[in-house]
């Protein structure tokens, strides 16, 4: 059965390239990106390992454990990182799951049989601290993901979490945010001190209440 937005995360057990660890205890009381490959030694999955290497800080600042999953084994991804970390000149410090048994990708219903049989499709889910699904999105296995929009997201997931807005299209960090609807206005305006700006009743923007 496929997960849906707030279902909560299925938990599991798995060896990874870092040890044994039980995905909830991995995440503790943060937030946690779990994000599949279709194998190991493949071309835009060495890219897309690269790139979330080259954004660990930023995902560390966020506090957020990123978490990778491929059908191949330990040994196989030891050989692998050893390329990602040559070829894309970073330092994969996060662990991959040794999926061989498909155990976790049938869990996160990451295998499409019109895709594929065998291999998982390119699926990421973002859990918040509740261990509830905030976000999924899946690619096809030829298409690769765009990981500064996955932090993207992880700002306004966790910015919307904290206060009474939302975020509009192509928002970034730092900009004019949106009051949720179920606020009146007379009501916005004195929960938003930085100012309301209303374009229509429902439209109103306000500066991002967490930045300075």
């Amino acid at each position: 059965m496929s997960l849906r937005l707030g279902d909560i995360a299925p938990n599991f057990q798995a060896k990874t390239s870092l040890g044994d660890i039980d995905f909830h205890e991995y995440l503790g009381n943060g937030w946690g990106i779990l994000f599949s490959h279709p194998a190991d030694y493949t071309p835009v999955c060495t890219t897309e390992l690269g790139k979330t290497a080259l954004l660990q800080e930023e995902f560390a600042k966020r506090g957020v454990k990123v978490l990778a999953l491929s059908v191949d084994s330990v040994a196989n991804h030891t050989g692998w990182i050893n390329d990602i970390n040559e070829t894309q000149s970073v330092t994969v410090g996060f662990p991959i799951i040794a999926d061989e048994d498909r155990t976790v990708a049938t869990l996160y219903d990451m295998i499409h049989p019109n895709a594929s049989e065998k291999f998982t499709v390119r699926s990421l889910f973002i859990i918040g601290p509740d261990k509830k699904v905030k976000l999924f999105i899946t690619y096809p296995a030829s298409t690769g993901r765009n990981f500064t929009e996955v932090l993207r997201v992880v700002d306004s997931l966790q910015l919307t979490a904290n206060y009474s807005v939302a975020t509009p299209a192509d928002w970034k960090e730092g900009e004019d945010v949106i009051v949720v609807p179920t606020i009146k206005t007379e009501d916005a305006i004195a929960k938003f001190p930085k100012g309301v700006k209303v374009v229509k009743p429902y439209l109103r923007y306000t500066p991002q209440p967490n930045k300075d």
